[in-house]
């Protein structure tokens, strides 16, 4: 009978579980606000030690040598989120606050946003929950007002989004990749 009621008892754990969220909270010309969050079945240390192994998680599909083997993140004030390959070098953004397994916060504009000359906040948030973790990214970025930010923002929360989901399953699983269908 407890075998039988085993597949029940999973189904309702899975639901009474906060499914990752993501929203756009806000988008203007000048500006916009991306958050995600998900509750991870891990300590913050875990979660917040594997930030900086940035190559692991980010894909490289998002990168500009094409590999995220070539990406490093500092994590302490004023460490680099760089890439550096043969040829080439960026400076994705510097690190502007870090506290061990709660707050990690990098000034970045990414990718495409550099040449916009817009200010981004990229900020890592980790807060106990019981024997997890909830882990929010939030993601703000202002400029002038012809930036068309709002146009941007659907493609920077599906970029961002994809990352986030590398890294909780790289926390959950050890692995980044979605499993094959």
């Amino acid at each position: 009978m407890a075998y039988a009621l085993r597949p029940l008892l999973c189904l309702l754990l899975a639901a009474a579980a906060p499914a990752p969220h993501a929203e756009i909270k806000a988008a203007a010309s000048d500006g916009f606000l991306i958050v995600h969050s998900a509750r991870i079945d891990a300590a913050p240390a875990r979660i917040y030690a594997l930030l900086p192994a940035i190559g692991r998680w980010w894909s490289s599909s998002h990168t500009y040598s094409g590999d995220a083997a070539n990406l490093t993140l500092d994590p302490q004030a004023g460490g680099c989120f760089c890439e550096r390959w043969n040829g080439g070098a960026v400076a994705h953004g510097r690190v502007v606050l870090a506290m061990r397994d709660q707050l990690l916060r990098i000034d970045t504009a990414l990718g495409p946003l550099q040449s916009k000359a817009v200010m981004g906040a990229l900020t890592f948030q980790l807060v106990p929950d019981g024997n997890a973790t909830m882990l929010t990214l939030t993601y703000r970025v202002n400029g002038a007002s012809g930036s068309a930010l709002d146009k941007d923002a659907p493609a920077v929360d599906r970029v961002l989004g994809e990352q986030f989901a590398r890294l909780t399953r790289l926390v959950e699983t050890g692995k980044p990749d979605a499993p094959s269908p």
